[in-house]
């Protein structure tokens, strides 16, 4: 039991990275095209706030605020009962509500698989088109340097 339960963690831990790095946009077309309830209370939320960011120099230093980031936060209740959350940065409350939706229904196990193919595997697929086309772009301004050595030493 001890062992499905690490792999339900981690799973939905994933699936919650996917719906953060995901934009508003592409949430919202998806969830259109996948049909899913998007029927629940909310319970707090969504509502946007700073919060302080902390860091250390080379991963080992001593603590230190770097700045803020604008968050924003949604908690939502769905008709059977569970309970999803979401914190997002930036203030885009409708991506909140949706994500928290999402995490509520990936956690019943009749909707789980909906909610994978539906709307989890089109987001993965369209943040892997943008990381490759950034690195592609990346790639083109690539300046390889050498040395010329004229041999008098």
């Amino acid at each position: 039991m001890r062992g499905q339960e690490a792999r339900d963690k981690a799973e939905r831990k994933a699936a919650m990275a996917t719906l953060a790095q995901s934009s508003g946009d592409d949430i919202v077309r998806f969830w259109n095209e996948s049909g899913l309830p998007a029927e629940a209370e909310l319970l707090r939320g969504p509502e946007t706030a700073l919060v302080t960011m902390r860091g250390r120099i080379g991963g080992g230093g001593a603590p230190f605020n770097v700045g803020e980031a604008t968050v924003t936060r949604a908690t939502v209740r769905l008709p059977s009962g569970q309970v999803g959350h979401c914190y997002a940065l930036g203030r885009d409350k409708q991506k909140a509500k949706l994500a928290a939706i999402a995490d509520a229904l990936w956690q019943d196990p009749a909707h789980r698989q909906a909610v994978e193919t539906g709307l989890l595997a089109p987001l993965r697929a369209a943040l892997t088109t943008a990381r490759d086309k950034r690195r592609a772009e990346t790639a083109a301004t690539k300046v390889d340097f050498f040395t010329m050595v004229r041999g008098e030493d």
